[in-house]
């Protein structure tokens, strides 16, 4: 086998088993299929996974994030996430989490805490914070 068959060869084998864990996000599936839930059982089409004929599924990613935005005129203020600086108030606008608790921390310029709460953090889903 020649040189260049076996370098193509070698990085097309490369991509087919690298790109699918670069772009690995949960899959949500979408539809239904003609008798209940899938022709072939759960997650299947009338051809295999992921027809997106008539009666078949659909696969969506799934949001693996949500969103926090903190709702205040102070753009000075420091925000903390569970312990950890994030960025100030003004640099951040929406910033994204993984989904469950986290204790955000809001804090004026010279460290003085004026907002604290335990929020939970849902996947696809926005949280608007608005300290006093």
């Amino acid at each position: 086998m020649s040189r260049y068959l076996k370098v193509s060869m070698i990085a097309l084998l490369a991509l087919v088993f690298i790109v699918p864990v670069v772009s690995a996000r949960p899959f949500v599936v979408v539809g239904g299929g003609f008798y209940g839930p899938g022709f072939y059982g759960p997650g299947w089409g009338w051809y295999g996974p992921g027809y997106y004929g008539p009666y078949g599924y659909a696969y969506e990613r799934a949001p693996i994030s949500g969103g926090v935005k903190v709702d205040t005129k102070m753009k000075d203020a420091g925000v903390y996430v569970d312990g950890s600086f994030a960025g100030t108030v003004g640099e951040l606008k929406t910033f994204q989490l993984r989904p469950g608790e986290h204790n955000i921390d809001v804090r004026t310029h010279d460290g003085n805490s004026f907002y604290q709460e335990r929020i939970n953090v849902i996947a696809g889903k926005t949280i608007k914070i608005v300290p006093n």
